[in-house]
């Protein structure tokens, strides 16, 4: 086993992350930059500093993945959530089931789960989130992000559900708790049902219309009647009725 698989297995078994689900070349290439600017020689010396330094450890995940994603990202689209979509589908249930669908690093389902805080104790808050990419979520389960990612977090939720890691943050472990994360394909695996709200924001753009189409009409029929389901910035549905939505406000639609 060269030292670079050694380092792979040991990354994993540390982090849930598999290097091995990368390009070779580019990321050997990337990391073995990252230790000879530190001054190691190579992949063990490197590992072993990063089990005991941890701004070498949060280095080595922002080198690894490429985190695109905010918390509270487009600010106003969340405070109608809380303001407005959230209050209305208490008044019908008062366990809501809530997914966040491709949930990448978390920045998401943890962001749904801080404003669910604000309405019941965190022992009732319960987010799905589902991801196609293991390392995204491997990723998410650490909870630990860059100070960029947390650019629109109010100060004062900043200071309740965040520890300050050097120049990282980590989300505390209640928060960590009410989430569930799982690997869901959305185009090949089925949807489970009755959620009174589904999250999936700035992934439908990446599909063709005709998965769109699709995808849609699964995300209804996962819905309960008078569920929630909250788009991305860029993604507003045109023809919703088609697909049995109604327009809630913007970016949000009701199931008819």
């Amino acid at each position: 086993m060269s030292d670079y698989q050694q380092f792979i297995a040991n990354v994993k078994r540390k982090t849930g992350i598999d290097l091995a689900l990368y390009k070779e070349a580019q990321m050997k290439r990337r990391l073995t930059s990252l230790y000879e600017k530190k001054g190691f020689k190579n992949f063990d010396e490197f590992f072993r500093a990063m089990n005991h330094d941890q701004a070498l450890f949060h280095e080595f995940l922002d080198r690894m993945t490429i985190n695109v994603s905010e918390f509270f990202r487009n600010v106003k689209r969340w405070e109608v959530l809380e303001k407005k979509i959230i209050p209305k589908l208490l008044e019908k249930n008062k366990r809501l089931k809530v997914w966040s669908a491709a949930c990448s690093t978390g920045e998401e389902p943890y962001t749904l789960a801080i404003i669910l805080s604000k309405f019941m104790p965190l022992s009732q808050v319960s987010v799905l989130a589902t991801d196609i990419d293991d390392n995204a979520m491997a990723r998410a389960k650490l909870g630990i992000y860059m100070e960029r990612s947390l650019q629109e977090v109010p100060e004062d939720v900043k200071k309740k559900f965040f520890v300050k890691e050097g120049s990282h943050y980590k989300i505390i472990e209640d928060i960590k708790r009410t989430v569930t994360f799982k690997k869901h394909n959305l185009l090949a695996d089925p949807f489970d049902t009755n959620f009174d709200l589904i999250v999936c924001r700035n992934v439908l753009i990446y599909f063709t219309e005709e998965a769109k189409h699709e995808l849609y009409l699964k995300f209804n029929r996962a819905l309960r009647p008078g569920g929630i389901f909250f788009v991305g910035s860029t993604e507003q549905i045109f023809n919703p009725t088609a697909y049995g939505f109604e327009v809630e406000d913007t970016f949000f639609y009701r199931k008819m």
